[in-house]
């Protein structure tokens, strides 16, 4: 970040991996305040952060929440595999979305979870979509920084898939079924949109927290694969136009953990902005592994 304020006078940047918002960021931050810092996926705290800082992110659990669906209806087995790199609460975030759409169609269904410890691990990866199948687990789906592995062994063992990040079909023509997609250029242009316009996160005219999910076109979900049935299309479309019109809610009481504690009661209900979620400790009921690994 010194190098491309100091030596190429860069006056806004985006320092986007996990993990460094705070103390990185915060730091340099305050070391050169008239220049602008965007951090993916960090709280912004009035007060308490520096004014040149702000940070954005998508609530793409709502695309993984359709895809759940879809999987919850394909699967025969009724067990569902998620490969994951770190129980964070954004990586949680996706696992629970994901279940609770699974099992809001196929109420026995299971997910269990592998975490690899890491972002980019191909060869656990790989290990961990072998062991999931070898225990009947008919669909994977995954949450690390390249999907390709997991879809192409779920592809060369005759299971079904759900992406993430990007349209991973090429890769499993057979056994693709659907995914959750980013779609940072709508994300990015709103900022050089108000960048051009001279507006800055000191000043308050560009906002210091922005978050956004399907309705606000920050995430999407991939085409459906040939195999997946009319019945689970329909399931589908059905939650997505509720996201699209503002009615859904995904976390709504009663729901319980995998400990059997409940963390929502029943008649209370948890909106995507809720700090709670940001914060995000726990998986729910449904979904078969521990958070620690």
């Amino acid at each position: 970040m010194r190098e491309m304020i100091v030596q190429d006078h860069a006056s806004v940047l985006f320092p986007t991996s996990f993990g460094y918002f705070d103390p990185h960021i915060l730091k340099v931050a305050k070391e050169f305040p008239k220049v602008q810092f965007v951090h993916c996926g960090g709280l912004y705290t009035p007060g308490k952060h520096p004014a040149n800082v702000g940070s954005y992110f998508g609530y793409i659990d709502e695309a993984e929440y359709v895809c759940g669906i879809v999987a919850g209806e394909m699967s025969k087995s009724k067990k569902l595999g998620f490969i994951a790199a770190k129980p964070i609460p954004q990586v949680l975030r996706n696992i629970n979305s994901y279940t609770l759409g699974a099992r809001s169609v196929t109420p026995g269904v299971t997910v269990q979870v592998i975490f690899t410890g890491d972002w980019s691990l191909p060869v656990k990866e790989a290990e961990a979509a072998n062991s999931l199948i070898d225990q009947g687990v008919d669909v994977l789906t995954c949450h690390v920084d390249s999907p390709k592995v997991i879809v192409t062994t779920a592809e060369k063992r005759g299971v079904m898939a759900t992406g993430y990040h990007a349209d991973q079909s090429p890769l499993a023509p057979k056994g693709y079924l659907t995914g959750a997609e980013w779609n940072w250029s709508s994300v990015y242009a709103q900022y050089a949109q108000w960048i051009r316009e001279g507006k800055t996160l000191s000043s308050g005219s560009i906002p210091h927290l922005i978050r956004g999910g399907l309705k606000e076109g920050f995430c999407k979900v991939s085409p459906y694969g040939a195999m997946v049935s009319e019945k689970a299309k329909a399931d589908a479309d059905a939650a997505k136009a509720k996201f699209m019109d503002g009615t859904m809610v995904i976390y709504k009481g009663e729901i319980k953990d995998n400990t059997g504690k409940v963390v929502i009661p029943a008649g209370s209900e948890l909106k995507q902005q809720d700090i709670t979620l940001e914060q995000m400790g726990w998986m729910v009921e449904g979904v078969i592994g521990k958070t620690g690994g």
